[in-house]
């Protein structure tokens, strides 16, 4: 059975600057917290960098022409902050504003709509070396960043989002320490975790402050679905720790203007949370024009036994002897049954529907956009050269039925971007993990569409998802 999504539907494709662009020493940009992290022995697979990563910086017009080939509705991508502005504070640099007003221009050429992430991991450097998200600056800063963007691409872009999962910038950057800037403290995640929110909402009253009224401002959120091992009461409180610290530590004050008091009290050995000022939450919940949703895989955890050495060794966020949930160390998580993709993350769509619908009725009034879904796999050409991925195929036919089935149990969910465009650097993976659904030929840079790519051209065209 075929199935129709709404008409207007959205359908794009997905990027980050720091793992497509490269020029990572062009035009004025400055290192990032991740050029820093990947030249550090032992951060990343193979010591990989993003120094040139798929060359999308010289290649973009021939990436957007790929784009329209594949009958895609929008592009998301972000802006490098250090591309912009190199030390984090003062004026633009005009050569890194004009890379992104000549993408924004071929894009608009070419029909598709530009969607702008102005934060996706890669902080300029020397606002690390001042303290990084865990300083109030930071967030002070973003807002002055994000109106440089707003006024240098306000009048061609409708669509903005402040912050691309602020979970794993706080909690991997500098809890567990797998993601840049590789810190590896207990304190310095929460305090980040609240100054990303202020940030998305200081950066937000800029946008609102330089752009068009029409213009729509939006978070990217990577909620857990979290399920618990059994109904013991133990697994249940297990349970509601990592949601509070996977998720309601950023939706509690973004969607209700308040930190959840559970939260507080499994983190007050660690801190008071004094460093919530007065006016902070007012302006962290800053009306949402859309709310976008990025899905992978469901965890599951339970109280960990007292031997355990490593109770988050599961929790699908890369191998560290420092733990990424502050307060609640002592949670286990365990591999979720299933089938699994490269990354070692279970395939389970109905974790998709279950985010939308909770979302849903957390937010309701605001539209939701899938922002990132998508899957890894050890794609390889064959002897013709062409690259086959049936199993990204059905990984993407079983989540676009998850997603057409919340918009059939009433959930406003407006568009769908596949995670991601063309193969990349993926972060501490470096170039190992293929998310893409163009084939990537590192050495040549040459572009292959694999059969998903085609497979998702024909539902972008026809807005029908056929059947599995």
């Amino acid at each position: 059975m075929t199935l129709s999504f709404p008409p207007g539907f959205l359908w794009g494709a997905a990027s980050a600057a720091y793992q497509v662009e490269g020029a990572a020493q062009e035009d004025g940009r400055t290192p990032s917290i991740w050029d820093t992290f990947s030249h550090t022995p032992g951060k990343v697979l193979a010591g990989d960098t993003g120094d040139v990563a798929i060359d999308h910086y010289h290649r973009f017009r021939e990436d957007v022409r790929l784009m329209a080939e594949l009958n895609l509705g929008a592009y998301r991508f972000s802006v490098s902050w250090s591309r912009v502005q190199p030390t984090g504070r003062g004026p633009a640099v005009q050569r890194g504003l004009d890379f992104y007003r000549s993408l924004v221009d071929e894009l608009l050429g070419a029909g598709i709509q530009p969607v702008l992430t102005l934060y996706h991991w890669d902080l300029p450097q020397e606002l690390e070396n001042a303290g990084g998200w865990p300083e109030r600056e930071t967030a002070e800063r973003f807002a002055e960043y994000a109106g440089i963007v707003a006024g240098a691409l306000g009048d061609r872009v409708e669509f903005w989002t402040t912050l691309n999962e602020p979970w794993c910038s706080a909690f991997l950057g500098y809890g567990s320490g797998v993601h840049a800037p590789g810190r590896t403290e207990r304190l310095a995640p929460l305090r980040a975790a609240h100054h990303l929110n202020l940030a998305h909402g200081l950066g937000a009253q800029a946008l609102r402050a330089a752009l068009p009224a029409r213009a729509q401002i939006a978070i990217s959120l990577n909620p857990a679905v979290i399920r618990p091992l059994s109904d013991k009461p133990e697994d249940l409180d297990a349970q509601r720790r990592i949601d509070a610290l996977a998720n309601r530590v950023f939706t509690g004050p973004l969607l209700r203007g308040a930190y959840p008091s559970d939260l507080i009290k499994d983190t007050a050995s660690i801190t008071d949370w004094s460093f919530v000022r007065d006016g902070d939450l007012a302006v962290i919940k800053h009306p949402l024009d859309a709310l976008g949703i990025n899905y992978y895989t469901p965890s599951l955890v339970s109280a960990a036994p007292d031997d355990e050495d490593s109770p988050a060794r599961h929790d699908g966020h890369g191998a560290s002897a420092h733990s990424p949930w502050p307060g609640s160390e002592r949670v286990a998580f365990h591999q979720t049954p299933g089938e699994r993709t490269e990354m070692g993350w279970t395939i389970d769509p109905s974790g998709l529907h279950d985010l939308l619908m909770r979302y849903s009725r957390e937010a309701p009034g605001v539209p939701l956009y899938i922002t990132e879904n998508g899957a890894a796999f050890d794609d390889k050409p064959d002897a013709e050269g062409a690259v086959h991925d049936p199993r990204r195929i059905d990984y993407l036919q079983a989540h676009l039925a998850a997603a057409h089935q919340a918009i059939a149990d009433g959930a406003d969910l407006r568009g769908y971007f596949l995670w991601s465009l063309m193969d990349n650097f993926e972060w501490a993976y470096g170039y190992s993990k293929r998310f893409g659904a163009v084939y990537v030929d590192y050495p040549t840079q040459a572009r292959v569409p694999k059969s998903s790519a085609r497979w998702y051209a024909r539902v972008a065209r026809t807005g029908e998802l056929p059947a599995a």
